[in-house]
This record gives structure tokens, C-alpha cells and sequence, in this order.
């Protein structure tokens, strides 16, 4: 009988991350979801995934959580945070930066041997604003610009473990972060209106590609980049 694969995904509490666990379970992984806050209740909790109160921010909780990893196919960076206007205040911008950018870094470090014993894949959550200015937030838009620029670096400084590392960047997803934008219906409008297929994006459309990536279907795809915006970018 073949060995259950194992998901480890951040930010578990978050919109994209509950999506993103419930649908790795539902492809058969066994899934880890972790957050700064209580994740079970809040992840849909159906049996298929444990949960487990880790902040990515803490270098010693993230290293006894790496260490206890026997063997890891797929981390899946997914947490994040979004302050806006307040990013211009320094702590607040290092605030961010850390969650966004840093943590990722200490988290893939940390399960980098794990990785490395199952072959495993990286698939980080970066952001259209990984390729365009955020004058609202400052913070945000410079760590997401740093997510891809690290999914490539980290790409390339461990294919010789055989570890690949991409990330999604997706575009207006229907999240509690983008809810001031989909009240107003203006901005809202002009969303949909500059969207080729029509519509908001729904965390679900984030699982499909991250499964590719995460699968033996992208095995020679590394250091990627992808847009998940209904065409957002390139309109």
C-alpha cells in the first residue's frame, strides 16, 4: 500500500487557506494546517486534517515543527496579512514584511530536510501585486514582490535535493481581506470589469493549480510564477 502523502499548509485559518486544506484532503493528502490562531473549527474540520497553533513569526516553533516532520511532500506558504494605509507606519510595514516574507523563508527552511526526503514541492501564495504597485499598501506589495523573487532563489538553490518551488499568484479573490473592496460596489465593479472571465475569484480556484504544482504532473516545472486572476494581468 502506498505511503499517504502528507500537506503541511500556513495560514490555515485565512480564506485561500481553508481552501486550500480542504482541498488537498480531498485529493487524499494527509493535511497539517497551521495558524496563529485555533484552526480546527475554523478549517472546516471533517477528520481529514489536524490542526496546529504554530506563528510562522516564532524561529524556535517553527524549527520544533520542522524537526518533527519524518517526511513532507508539499508545504503550501499560504499565510498573510494585509494592514493598507497603516503599512506606511514602520512597525507595521516590518510587521508585514515579516509575516509575509520572512516567515516563509523560516518555514521552508525548517522543512527543507522533510522535504528533501520525499522529494517534496513548495507552492508559495504570492500576489498580482508580486508584479504591480500598491500605493495602499506599501508593505504588502514589497512582500509579495519578495515571495517571487524567493520562489525563484529557492528554486534554484535546492533542485539538487530535488525539491521544486513555485508559487501562485492570485488575483481578486473573494477573502475576508478583499471585503471592503466587494462592499463597494464601484471598485467592485471595476474588478469585474477588467477581469476577461467576468467574475471574483473564489478560493477554490486556488486549488486546482496548487495540486498541479504540487504534483508529479509539474515534476519538471520549478521557479514558476502563476497568475490565478481570470486574466486580470493581462488585461
Amino acid at each position: 500500500m502506498a505511503e499517504r502523502r502528507l500537506a503541511v499548509v500556513t495560514g490555515a485559518a485565512g480564506g485561500i487557506g481553508r481552501a486550500l486544506v480542504a482541498g488537498f484532503a480531498d485529493a487524499g493528502y494527509e493535511v497539517v494546517g497551521t495558524d496563529r490562531v485555533e484552526v480546527a473549527r475554523a478549517a472546516g474540520d471533517t477528520g481529514r486534517h489536524r490542526s496546529v497553533v504554530l506563528d510562522a513569526r516564532d524561529a524556535g516553533a517553527v524549527a520544533r515543527f520542522g524537526a518533527g516532520l519524518d517526511r513532507l511532500d508539499v508545504l503550501v506558504n499560504a499565510a498573510g496579512v494585509n494592514r493598507r494605509e497603516e503599512e506606511y507606519d514602520l512597525a507595521v510595514f516590518e510587521e508585514v514584511v515579516d509575516v509575509n516574507l520572512t516567515a516563509v523563508m523560516s518555514m521552508s527552511s525548517a522543512c527543507r530536510p522533510a522535504l528533501a526526503r520525499a522529494n517534496g514541492a513548495i507552492v508559495n501564495i504570492a500576489s498580482m501585486y508580486s508584479f504591480f504597485g500598491a500605493p495602499h499598501a506599501p508593505a504588502y506589495a514589497a512582500s509579495k514582490g519578495g515571495i517571487a523573487q524567493l520562489t525563484k532563489s529557492l528554486a534554484v538553490a535546492w533542485a539538487t535535493e530535488n525539491i521544486r518551488v513555485n508559487a501562485l499568484a492570485p488575483g481578486w479573490i473573494a477573502t475576508p481581506m478583499t471585503r471592503a473592496v466587494r462592499d463597494d460596489p464601484a471598485r467592485s465593479g471595476a474588478v469585474v470589469a477588467r477581469t476577461p472571465l467576468g467574475r471574483w475569484g473564489e478560493p477554490a480556484d486556488l486549488v486546482g493549480p496548487a495540486l498541479f504544482l504540487a504534483s508529479e504532473a509539474a515534476r519538471f516545472v520549478t521557479g514558476v510564477v502563476l497568475p490565478v486572476d481570470g486574466g486580470y494581468s493581462v488585461a
